[in-house]
């Protein structure tokens, strides 16, 4: 079943962006064993996330520069080894990393990180897909306070209300490849009558972007 769904999905090369805690991993999993891809995921160990955390001078710009360089290491390893014979399914967008960079660095280490950031992006294969799994902040403070480790714990609502912002207006305005985006509160994954609806949805979709709203969101709002 897996090889006839495969040959019906066009796209070659699919990443799955959100902010954390949207699931976004479980899907690039669940999409890999469904319609078939190798599997790229995001390098979340990071020695200065710690320091970040704990608000330490000059720990925001060393996390960054780490996270950037792990994740074009990571990309350009995607080129040299000609992967795009197959499907690849990636839990990340290379450029999602400007949004936090510009949620937590000064201005002076922002034109550092700018210039190197432009360098690196250029060599950086384009998705021909992306998927966005948008969250409210409410859903985000919900899944912290139940499954967020102890240090996401520390992080200001402020913050995070920033930061799911800065994705809604990054995507909102996001151009360079189809977009499917999702209304993803109350998307449960580990319904496959779920996933499947929004597996219909990637084969819809052909060019620009593309809303869809679950099936549960709707019965909620119906039960309301």
């Amino acid at each position: 079943m897996t090889t006839d769904i495969s040959r019906e999905i066009r796209f070659r090369n699919l990443a799955i962006e959100g902010v954390f805690k949207s699931r976004k991993t479980l899907l690039a999993h669940l999409l890999a064993q469904k319609i078939g891809g190798k599997l790229i995921l995001d390098h979340t160990e990071n020695p200065y996330l710690k320091d970040f955390y704990n608000e330490r001078e000059g720990a925001a710009f060393l996390a960054q520069l780490i996270f950037l360089a792990n994740r074009y290491h990571q990309q350009s390893q995607l080129v040299q080894r000609e992967l795009f014979t197959d499907r690849i399914i990636c839990d990340y967008l290379f450029e999602k990393d400007k949004i936090y960079a510009y949620q937590t660095l000064t201005d002076d280490e922002l034109l550092v990180y700018e210039r190197i950031y432009n360098i690196l992006a250029e060599r950086v294969p384009r998705p021909d897909l992306v998927i966005y799994l948008q969250i409210s902040v409410k859903t985000l403070l919900k899944r912290i306070e139940r499954e967020g480790q102890p240090l996401e714990k520390k992080i200001s609502e402020k913050y995070l209300e920033d930061l799911v912002e800065a994705y809604d207006y990054f995507f909102f305005n996001y151009k360079r490849a189809p977009l499917l985006v999702v209304k993803a509160d109350d998307l449960d994954l580990t319904q496959e009558e779920q996933v499947w609806d929004l597996i219909d949805q990637i084969k819809k979709l052909n060019k620009g972007s593309l809303y869809y709203v679950p099936q549960s969101f709707q019965a909620k709002k119906t039960k309301k």
